[in-house]
């Protein structure tokens, strides 16, 4: 393998990790009602496991409100019994052509448990970052070991992959901060 292939594929392992690590955050309930908390729920619409913004508009028009109006009518039902058994812990309210989740303030308790949920997920980000170092390592070591590169220039690969572990490290911290900042927001 290439060194400059290593160092691209362990920057875009990083970049997955923080994408993902993004993604995840999105289906954090704030207290502000946001159609991201509702867009990867999954429907089983006949037969098929179908996400729910493929299925129905979304939006958010007040603060504490998500309305969710179906393309199919005859989906609502499926829609209802999705938004039910989902992790989301709000009852939806339907009057036969949208649905409406009125999302309730969350407490001090509830707002400590999703900071500790966020950190969490903002560590496992860390680790596979670090994974994706110590494989780009482990293949620098192996490719000098076998005489395709240098000493130096295995140690000055070393030093790139370590100053873009650090970088994307970083960008994890800055997500896990500005979502803790957006949750413990009264």
């Amino acid at each position: 393998m290439d060194i400059d292939d290593i160092a691209f594929e362990t920057e875009e392992k990083m970049e997955k990790a923080v994408a993902f690590l993004g993604n995840e955050f999105r289906t954090i309930r704030t207290g502000r009602a946001s159609p991201a908390l509702v867009d990867t729920i999954r429907v089983d619409y006949y037969g098929t496991s179908t996400s729910l913004k493929e299925l129905a508009n979304l939006s958010a028009p007040e603060a504490n409100l998500i309305v969710i109006k179906p393309f199919d009518p005859g989906c609502m039902k499926d829609i209802e019994k999705a938004l039910i058994s989902s992790s989301l812990g709000i009852t939806p309210n339907s009057d036969g052509r949208i649905i409406r989740l009125v999302v309730p303030p969350l407490s001090g308790e509830r707002r400590q448990q999703l900071a500790q949920q966020i950190k969490q997920m903002a560590e496992q980000a860390r680790v596979n970052i670090r994974n994706a170092r110590r494989d780009a390592n482990k293949k620098l070591d192996q490719a000098q070991k076998d005489k395709i590169i240098t000493e130096d220039e295995r140690d000055k690969n070393k030093k790139e992959i370590d100053d873009l572990t650090k970088k994307y490290i970083h960008q994890t911290d800055e997500a896990l901060q500005a979502k803790t900042d957006e949750i413990m927001e009264v």
